[in-house]
């Protein structure tokens, strides 16, 4: 399953805000921010059995392709692939369900995405499939 969880901004004469306040976090156990070196490098595939992933741009924008493993072994290369764009000033969190690999690009420079996982680091290593990126045929290049 993949869901948007819209957020808002709001300014007064102290500054601006953002928030996405329908954003339960109670099954986050930590987070980390990805800045790719530049617009062309793709990172990817990354797939999770069992982990969720809730993605948010802090600045700049991000192509996010999502594909639904079907098996996790060797999965079927035409299966059909999502592709969402995440844009800082949407004020929007991604939520992607386990069972889906992505692969990510940032589509300005300098652009950092916020992805808040449920499961904490020691437990990466059991649930991490990559598969290379040119992997699904369906990809939007």
């Amino acid at each position: 399953m993949i869901t948007h969880i819209q957020g808002g901004s709001a300014q007064d004469e102290r500054g601006g805000i953002r928030f996405v306040n329908d954003f339960d976090m109670t099954p986050v156990r930590r987070f980390y921010v990805i800045k790719n070196l530049d617009t062309v490098l793709i990172r990817g595939w990354r797939g999770h059995r069992i982990e969720q992933r809730w993605f948010y741009a802090l600045s700049g924008s991000f192509s996010v392709d999502l594909v639904k493993i079907d098996d996790w072994d060797l999965p079927s290369p035409d299966l059909e692939v999502q592709n969402v764009v995440l844009r800082s000033t949407d004020q929007q969190v991604l939520y992607i369900s386990a069972g889906y690999a992505t692969a990510i690009r940032a589509l300005e420079q300098g652009s950092e995405l916020l992805v808040h996982t449920d499961y904490p680091v020691s437990h990466a290593s059991e649930d991490n499939y990559t598969y290379p990126v040119d992997y699904f045929i369906n990809r939007i290049r």
